[in-house]
């Protein structure tokens, strides 16, 4: 078993070293932890509309269950790179890499949906329009697409729910983008050693020492 000071030592003697697309992955790797978080964050505050303590506003749905999961997804693809960049050794935390990022990638666009369909139905509250009242989805009650601007105070309670769930799906929109561009990017990074060294471990600038490097160490670690 080599120990780490043994495998930079001979990483050092080799002239190995990080390719520019594996910064590149750790940096997408960091936007991804980041965005994710915050995907998980609104769709946590999303169960409480206007942080409300009246319990049957509360509500878990797939509008609201959507950022959560797929901001999870995002989390678990950027830990497994900042992981992987870490330990540059270890095969299969890149390509469990590879795998979360697809998977985040599929997840993005249902995110980016669900969320421009909650925006245009407006949100779930007790509404009050023209003498009728009800609690209900706006879309369905006034008009759909419920237009924030023409009715800016439907809402009776929770009241300025109006603003607050546009708030969020804006933000939901602009995170699932987000999220997606940085899964792409780390995808691309994928391809290309994929196409250039046949698996998607980590590379280094000096192609022949690679081989010779990965070879030594396979033979002393596994």
């Amino acid at each position: 078993m080599m120990s780490m000071a043994e495998i930079v030592q001979l990483k050092f003697l080799t002239g190995a070293t990080s390719s520019p697309s594996s910064e590149r992955l750790w940096a997408a790797g960091q936007t991804l932890v980041t965005l994710g978080s915050l995907s998980v964050f609104s769709g946590v505050i999303a169960v409480f509309p206007v942080f409300s303590y009246k319990l049957w506003f509360t509500g878990w749905s797939i509008l609201i269950a959507c950022p959560i999961w797929n901001g999870a997804l995002a989390i678990t693809a950027g830990v497994l790179l900042l992981l992987a960049h870490r330990g540059w050794t270890q095969r299969y935390l890149w390509e469990a890499s590879f795998t979360f990022v697809i998977l985040s990638i599929m997840g993005c666009p249902i995110h980016f949906a669900i969320a421009l369909e909650s925006a245009l139905l407006g949100p779930y509250c007790f509404y009050s329009f023209s003498g009728i009242a009800g609690t209900n989805y706006l879309g369905y009650a006034v008009a759909f697409p419920f237009r924030y601007a023409k009715f800016p105070s439907v809402c009776m309670d929770p009241p300025h729910y109006e603003e607050y769930h546009l708030m969020l799906q804006v933000l939901d929109l602009c995170l699932s983008f987000a999220m997606l561009c940085a899964s792409l990017t780390a995808l691309a990074k994928f391809s290309s050693r994929l196409i250039r060294n046949g698996d998607v471990n980590v590379s280094f600038t000096k192609g022949g020492t690679r081989n010779v490097l990965n070879a030594k160490m396979e033979g002393l670690i596994y």
